[in-house]
C-alpha cells in the first residue's frame, strides 16, 4: 500500500433545497384548504348565503382534488416537471384570486379549479422530490414535502384566520395568493429544468400500473388511516371546549401540539420508511387505535389530554412517508398517476369524516374517536397483507 490513502467521498445526508421549496409551496397552497373552515360564518354573511351553502365551498375544493387530480396528472404527463409545478401553482393563485373578486357562484367554481390545481401540484411535487434524491431517500423526501401540509394545518390555516379577523375574510386568502406566487418564483429558481426521469412518460403504462391490486391496497390503507386520525382532529376543538373545559383561548395551543407531533412523526417516518415501511405503517396504525381509545378517557383531564394529542400527531404522520414509499415502490415505472391518486385517497379520507361522525354524534361526542380506532384497526390487515406479498 502507498503512504497516501484515498478517502471515499462522504455522501451528504442533507436533502436538496428543491425538496424544501416544494414543501413551502405545498404549505402556501394547503393553507387555503384549512383557512376556509375558520372564516365560514363570515363568508356566509358577506355573500348573503346560508351557512350550509357556504359549506359547499369546502366540498367543491374536495371534489376538485378527488375527481380532477388524476386526470390532470395524465394530461400533463409529458410536460417537464418544473413546467407542471409552475402551471399548477399559477392556476391555483389565479383561481383563488378570481373567487375573491366574484360572486358566490364564481367562488364555488374557483374552488373546484383550485382543488384540481392543488391535487396536480401535490402529485407532481411528490414525484419531483423523489427524482431529486437517491432511491434510498424516497420516503424521507416525500415526508419533507408532506410536512408542508402539516404546517398549513397547524399554522397556515390559523394564521390566515387571524389575519382575516382584522382584514375581513378575504385578507387571509390574498395572503395565500401572495405566498403561492412566491412559491412560483422559488420553484422556477430552485427546481432544475430537467430532473432525473424514472421512466419515459407513457399514458398506457400509467393506466396499467394504476390497475395493480397491491396499489389499491395502499390506497385503502391511506383512506382508512387518514379518516382515523382526522375524525378525531376535526372534532378535537369541540371535545376540548365541551368536555375538558379548556378555555377557548388555549384550544389553538392544544391543537398545535398535534402539529408538533406531526413534525416528529414525519421525521421518524421519513427516516425509517425507506428501509422498513411496514414497521412504520403497523406502528402508526396500531398507535392510532390505542391513542384514540385512550383519548376517550383522557379528554376528561387537561393534563392527560395534552400528551395524548401530541402522541396522536406522531402516530398519524409517521404513516405518510411510508405510504408514499410503498406507492412509488409499487409504481416505480409510472408514478405520476399513482401519486395523484394517492392525493385523492388522502382527500377521500378527510372528506369521509363528517359522514362517519354524523352517524355517532347523536350518542356522544367522544364516539368519533372510537370510530377512528375502528378505522385504524381495519387498516392493519391490509398492511399485513401488503407485507406478506413482499
Amino acid at each position: 500500500m502507498t503512504s497516501e490513502t484515498v478517502e471515499k467521498p462522504r455522501r451528504s445526508t442533507r436533502l436538496p433545497i428543491g425538496v424544501y421549496l416544494l414543501a413551502f409551496s405545498l404549505f402556501a397552497m394547503g393553507s387555503a384548504e384549512f383557512l376556509l373552515a375558520g372564516v365560514l360564518p363570515a363568508v356566509a354573511d358577506d355573500l348573503q348565503v346560508s351557512l350550509s351553502s357556504a359549506g359547499f365551498l369546502i366540498t367543491a375544493f374536495a371534489l376538485g382534488v378527488v375527481v380532477g387530480g388524476p386526470p390532470f396528472a395524465v394530461f400533463s404527463l409529458r410536460w417537464p416537471r418544473r413546467t407542471a409545478l409552475l402551471v399548477t401553482q399559477g392556476v391555483f393563485a389565479v383561481s383563488v384570486a378570481a373567487g375573491l373578486l366574484g360572486t358566490y357562484p364564481v367562488l364555488l367554481v374557483s374552488r373546484v379549479v383550485a382543488g384540481v390545481a392543488y391535487a396536480g401540484f401535490f402529485a407532481v411535487a411528490s414525484v419531483t422530490a423523489i427524482s431529486l434524491v437517491t432511491p434510498d431517500r424516497n420516503a424521507r423526501a416525500s415526508g419533507v414535502v408532506v410536512s408542508g401540509l402539516s404546517v398549513a394545518m397547524v399554522a397556515g390555516g390559523p394564521a390566515g384566520t387571524l389575519l382575516s379577523h382584522f382584514t375581513q375574510w378575504r385578507g387571509g386568502f390574498w395572503a395565500v395568493v401572495a405566498l403561492t406566487l412566491a412559491g412560483v418564483v422559488a420553484c422556477s429558481l430552485g427546481i432544475p429544468a430537467t430532473t432525473r426521469p424514472m421512466a419515459r412518460p407513457s399514458g398506457a403504462r400509467e393506466f396499467a400500473t394504476i390497475r395493480t391490486p397491491r396499489l389499491w391496497g395502499i390506497y385503502g390503507i391511506t383512506i382508512l388511516t387518514t379518516a382515523a386520525y382526522m375524525i378525531t382532529f376535526n372534532y378535537l376543538s369541540a371535545m376540548l371546549a365541551e368536555i375538558t373545559g379548556v378555555p377557548t383561548v388555549w384550544i389553538p395551543a392544544v391543537l398545535a401540539l398535534f402539529g408538533i407531533g406531526a413534525f416528529v412523526g414525519l421525521s421518524i417516518g421519513g427516516r425509517i420508511s425507506d428501509r422498513r415501511p411496514h414497521t412504520a405503517l403497523l406502528t402508526g396504525a396500531g398507535a392510532i387505535v390505542v391513542l384514540s381509545v385512550v383519548l376517550v378517557l383522557a379528554i376528561h383531564s387537561s393534563w392527560a389530554v395534552l400528551p395524548t394529542v401530541f402522541l396522536l400527531g406522531i402516530a398519524a404522520f409517521v404513516l405518510n412517508p411510508a405510504i408514499y414509499g410503498r406507492v412509488f415502490a409499487i409504481a416505480a415505472d409510472a408514478p405520476t398517476l399513482a401519486g395523484a391518486t394517492t392525493v385523492s385517497a388522502f382527500q377521500l379520507g378527510i372528506s369521509a369524516t363528517p359522514v362517519l361522525a354524523a352517524a355517532v354524534l347523536t350518542q356522544a361526542l367522544t364516539w368519533v374517536s372510537l370510530v377512528g380506532a375502528v378505522l385504524a384497526a381495519l387498516a392493519i390487515p391490509l398492511i399485513v397483507r401488503d407485507r406478506t406479498l413482499g
